[in-house]
């Protein structure tokens, strides 16, 4: 959310569609995420894009982040082309800020589930941390849920 705010922070919404924008962008991003684990090798593409493994501006979770964005939130509230333009163009940079935040934490010289395990709990080898870390946390914890029917 924090990373959204941010990012939506550098165009000029209007004030009455700024929490929309904000809320649609996150919801799209998280949306984006719970979607692709369902997927025949979705884990293997949010697990690519969250290694930093596959850039976010060529994931195909960006892709649908922005295609959830545009669909469900700026067709609704008429912000005119110039504006649902810079604003589509921000979801790849809210993508990459969750690239790269699994990586080898534990040591064994790839990036597995204990890694994920130790990167929701702040692991050894410096956690996501801040904002960003909760909305990866969240979206980690989500998504894990999803596999497991929790």
């Amino acid at each position: 959310m924090q990373q959204v705010k941010s990012a939506v922070g550098g165009v000029q919404v209007p004030a009455n569609a700024q929490s929309q924008v904000i809320n649609g962008m996150s919801s799209s991003v998280l949306g984006s995420l719970t979607q692709t684990v369902g997927k025949p090798g979705g884990v293997d593409l949010i697990k690519n894009l969250l290694s930093g493994a596959t850039s976010a501006a060529s994931s195909p979770i960006t892709q649908l982040a922005g295609n959830l964005f545009n669909t469900n939130v700026l067709s609704k509230l008429n912000l005119g082309s110039a504006l649902n333009g810079a604003l589509s163009g921000l979801i790849p940079g809210v993508m990459s800020k969750l690239s790269g935040i699994l990586r080898d934490r534990d040591g064994d010289g790839d990036v597995d589930f204990n890694d994920i395990i130790l990167a929701l709990k702040g692991g050894a080898a410096g956690g996501a941390t801040g904002a960003l870390g909760n909305v990866a946390a969240n979206a980690a914890k989500s998504i894990l849920g999803g596999i497991f029917k929790k």
